[in-house]
């Protein structure tokens, strides 16, 4: 075509590079237009988490297309480009070695799911909820790193997909949603420890959240019993006892949500503090 041959002239590329760039621009702009409509058809699922999951996959299979349409159509000449890139700078090589390692690290993360959209995860020293997953990053909403009921500071931090394989993964939620939080309540030495424990139970055990979990973590660990070798013997809340100078720790141990550790510590504390002052137990007071 004529206006391949001006635009060959003029930038100086041979005209079967002009074509295919021609050609894989209108083939992009009209993926766009389709991605663009269906994400608009489905953001009117009423559900909110469907809602993310479907786009998400739907974005997912529109990379996937251009990928696609990308090979297809510069295939035979890839071999040429890449050959060219390395001669001209062995930099750029070393920056496109990174964006291809983080976009297969991506399918990783999709096909293996190390996490998943909603876990609490830390990784080299960053914290919090993944909220995303693209092909060459996750995102987090960061959550303070204090200890596991760490708050969200409502910060989102941009991580490469490499991570995965260059630091350590702690995933509060994986293979089951609880972990084991505990409380360390000081007590007099001389107090009526049998009648403090038992009210300490009943104010553990009175907890809408935590005696709801026993039950749903059973059944979590029957389904993954396969893959993962966890159990427990307890599973209900249990507290230890402990002397330490002069007085006595009862660390209260129980099972808990990542996310909803800290509301739950917070009610319990509040229940602790009111049977104190009801005088049902006795709190030490350091000296």
């Amino acid at each position: 075509m004529k206006y391949i041959d001006k635009i060959s002239t003029i930038i100086n590329i041979d005209e079967i590079y002009v074509s295919l760039l021609i050609k894989t621009f209108l083939y992009i702009i009209i993926i766009w237009i389709i991605e663009k409509i269906g994400i608009k058809l489905l953001r009117k699922t009423s559900d909110n988490k469907k809602e993310y999951q479907y786009t998400q996959k739907f974005k997912l299979i529109m990379r996937l297309l251009r990928l696609f349409i990308i090979i297809l159509l510069w295939g035979r000449y890839i071999k040429n480009i890449l050959t060219f890139i390395s001669v001209v700078s062995a930099a750029f090589t070393i920056a496109l070695r990174d964006l291809i390692f983080n976009f297969f690290c991506g399918i990783y993360i999709k096909v293996v799911k190390p996490f998943e959209v909603e876990d609490r995860i830390e990784i080299n020293n960053y914290k919090g909820d993944v909220v995303n997953i693209n092909s060459m990053n996750f995102e987090v909403l960061e959550v303070t790193n204090i200890d596991f009921t760490g708050q969200s500071t409502g910060i989102i931090i941009h991580l490469p997909n490499s991570m995965i394989f260059n630091y350590p993964l702690r995933n509060y939620n994986k293979g089951f949603k609880y972990i084991w939080n505990e409380i360390v309540v000081k007590v007099p030495l001389d107090c009526d420890l049998v009648k403090t424990k038992n009210i300490l139970y009943k104010i553990v055990n009175s907890n809408d959240i935590i005696k709801n979990i026993p039950p749903k973590l059973k059944k979590q660990i029957n389904n993954i019993s396969n893959k993962y070798r966890i159990y427990y013997n307890k599973y209900e809340p249990i507290i230890y006892t402990k002397i330490e100078d002069d007085h006595i720790s009862l660390q209260i141990r129980y099972l808990v949500h990542p996310k909803k550790a800290r509301f739950v510590e917070s009610t319990i504390w509040n229940n602790i503090i009111v049977a104190y002052k009801n005088k049902k137990i006795e709190l030490y007071k350091q000296k």
